[in-house]
């Protein structure tokens, strides 16, 4: 094996087993900023010894083996925990008495639940969401500062300063570093699926930038969610949040043009949806459906993305029910985005003349302000309507608000397509 070829090894196995480092470390030191850094010199030992002695024959026990020997280390050094350094001393001294013994043994049999722990710590809502998404992106996704700070087109330093503000206040507020008791759990679970949910989205439809999509944000938002499943797999929603994300993310490779420009589901070509993709995401519904879960936010937004994949063109969509499935989640989710997205699905079902008074009902709604979707929407109700000049002005309204360039000139393109029409 070259030396490029163990390098490539050693970053595909850290993206693969960081987060199960820094989760076990964690535990045993209740400090996140000193899990990572002691998991991070791990990292540097296989970068040492790797290229020299060659690649382990199971090289997530071996990083996880040397990183619980700094661990421990670190607490004999400076004294603390004295019983659990005693427990862990004699798990490490016997088991994995360096770094090439028995591999397997170096593998805790609660991974999972020091996994669930991290989870819920790093989306802990004493963080704001912005800090919330870095750090988890940071510690689970096994992203380095640079990477999220090019995902989100977000200075590298302001990313930084944020993970550290971030383990900061996790340790200012002494966070315990564990999962939620029963009576806090729904908040809590609540928090990490929305975190989930906004990496998800930014994949999907990026806010800025030049490129509608940034499909690695979706997978890793798709690899949290199917991990979480795992740990929580008697949790509807978060079977709803893996299938609304599965059936959204079949559709990537049919979003873009040759281009790059965006194409609009009602004209994507669905041969190129992902079926494998769809088939996961059904499933997962039918999961939260069983235990219960059908009514929940995430499942219903998922029932009514399987409407549109259930549909074999766009013209057999169901949208009476999809109509109906976004008046339910209004009634679950007070949101005035829902109401927008139940206006479209009202347009596409009665008529835009049904739509316009539920669009104009919501337009002064302050948090829709700045919202490029809003006069988005109005435009092409007003368009459909035949009010070609009051369309135009919507969609240069829309252009003026939206932030990705792609979708700037998407709006552009149909206010001048209406000028002409005027």
């Amino acid at each position: 094996m070259t030396a490029t070829d163990i390098q490539k090894t050693i970053e595909a196995v850290w993206h693969m087993e960081s987060a199960k480092l820094i989760a076990v470390l964690a535990r045993m030191l209740h400090d996140i900023g000193l899990a990572e850094e002691l998991a991070q010199d791990a990292l540097v030992t296989a970068l040492e010894q790797w290229p020299e002695r060659g690649v382990p024959d199971n090289p997530g026990a071996w990083l996880m083996a040397t990183a619980k020997h700094r661990a421990i280390d670190r607490l004999r050094r400076q004294q603390l925990l004295q019983r659990k350094h005693e427990e862990i001393g004699y798990e490490i001294e016997i088991g994995q008495a360096s770094p090439n013994a028995d591999a397997d043994a170096a593998v805790d049999d609660d991974i999972g639940d020091d996994l669930l722990r991290l989870v819920f710590v790093a989306c802990h809502p004493v963080l704001s969401a912005e800090a919330r998404v870095a750090l988890t992106l940071r510690l689970l996704g096994g992203l380095t500062t640079d990477e999220i700070a090019r995902a989100f087109l977000v200075p590298e330093p302001t990313i930084a300063q944020r993970i550290v503000r971030a383990k900061r206040t996790l340790a200012d507020k002494q966070v315990p570093f564990e999962v939620p008791r029963a009576d806090e759990l729904a908040p809590r679970l609540s928090s990490v699926l929305e975190v989930i949910y906004l990496i998800f989205n930014e994949g999907y439809a990026a806010t800025a930038g030049d490129d509608w999509t940034r499909p690695a944000l979706c997978e890793d938002a798709l690899r949290l969610g199917r991990v979480l499943a795992e740990l929580m797999p008697e949790q509807a929603e978060v079977h709803g949040l893996v299938a609304l994300m599965e059936i959204h993310a079949s559709r990537l490779r049919a979003r873009i043009g040759p281009g790059g420009e965006p194409i609009l589901l009602l004209k994507q070509n669905r041969g190129a949806w992902d079926r494998l993709l769809i088939r996961r995401g059904l499933a997962a519904l039918e999961r939260a459906d069983r235990l219960g879960g059908a009514q929940g936010p995430y499942a219903l937004q998922a029932a009514i993305a399987a409407c549109h994949a259930r549909a074999p063109t766009a013209e057999q969509t169901d949208w009476p029910r999809i109509a109906a499935l976004y008046a339910r989640l209004a009634e679950v989710t007070s949101s005035p985005v829902i109401e927008l997205n139940r206006a479209v699905a009202v347009s596409m079902a009665f008529g835009a003349q049904a739509a316009l008074p539920i669009v104009d009902a919501i337009a002064a709604e302050p948090t829709l302000a700045n919202y490029h979707l809003l006069p988005s929407v109005r435009g092409d109700l007003l368009e459909k309507l035949g009010r070609h000049d009051e369309a135009g002005v919507e969609f240069e309204r829309a252009a003026g608000l939206a932030r990705n360039a792609r979708e700037r000139d998407l709006l552009r393109a149909r206010a001048a397509a209406c000028k002409q029409l005027a």
